[in-house]
């Protein structure tokens, strides 16, 4: 059995290398228990394939196990002819899992950075959001680790990140409430600091700063 991809931190790390992941057929057997226990039976037709797509689907559900946001990141470069003011990419779409239900949680990210000396591809910003909603979550971690990841390997002058998403875990279930958003913010360096800037980032991502504090 091969060792799952270490996580990005130090806890993260620590975690993934003391699991292993199963083989593809003791993931299939697996699903055969569910489909069981869910009452159906897994040898009729339409449900044979279902184990191996079923395994298919978790591959990509969770491909952000196998990841590493810090050499993504790490790949910046500094022709920017000074530019010092904010870089901000809004409305990063993603599809993560509850991880305390395993059901979806469908949302959008706005990730900003001020930047010291050099910047990263834009496309790294999206990646790293995709990276850390491609693993079980919940929602405040996930805005905490994407922050964390850019302040670390960017060693910017600020970080801000705006969560907002709905989880499947209460709308088709439990208390079932449709149409509920739930908005997570973190704000590092300057953008901690400084009321103004953190303001011009909120109108700058259409939300409402009294939201996020």
């Amino acid at each position: 059995m091969n060792a799952i991809q270490p996580a990005s931190g130090e806890r993260s790390k620590d975690l993934a290398d003391s699991v292993v992941r199963p083989s593809r057929e003791e993931a299939e057997a697996a699903v055969r228990t569910l489909l069981r226990w869910a009452g159906d039976d897994p040898d009729r037709e339409g449900l044979l394939d279902t184990p191996k797509r079923v395994a298919k689907a978790y591959e990509e559900f969770f491909a952000g196990y196998g990841e590493d946001p810090t050499e993504l990141l790490a790949r910046t470069f500094s022709e920017t002819e000074g530019y010092d003011e904010m870089v901000l990419l809004r409305g990063i779409s993603f599809e993560s899992h509850c991880e305390h239900h395993m059901v979806p949680i469908i949302g959008t990210a706005h990730v900003a950075y001020l930047p010291n000396n050099r910047v990263v591809g834009i496309s790294k910003l999206a990646r790293v959001v995709e990276i850390f909603a491609k693993r079980l979550q919940i929602q405040e971690k996930m805005t905490a680790q994407i922050a964390d990841a850019i302040q670390d390997v960017l060693d910017p002058r600020g970080v801000a990140v705006v969560v907002s998403a709905q989880h499947q875990c209460m709308t088709t279930r439990g208390v079932k409430k449709h149409g509920v958003d739930m908005v997570t913010s973190r704000m590092l360096g300057a953008f901690k600091d400084d009321r103004g800037l953190r303001s011009e980032f909120m109108a700058l991502t259409g939300m409402n700063a009294a939201a996020v504090g």
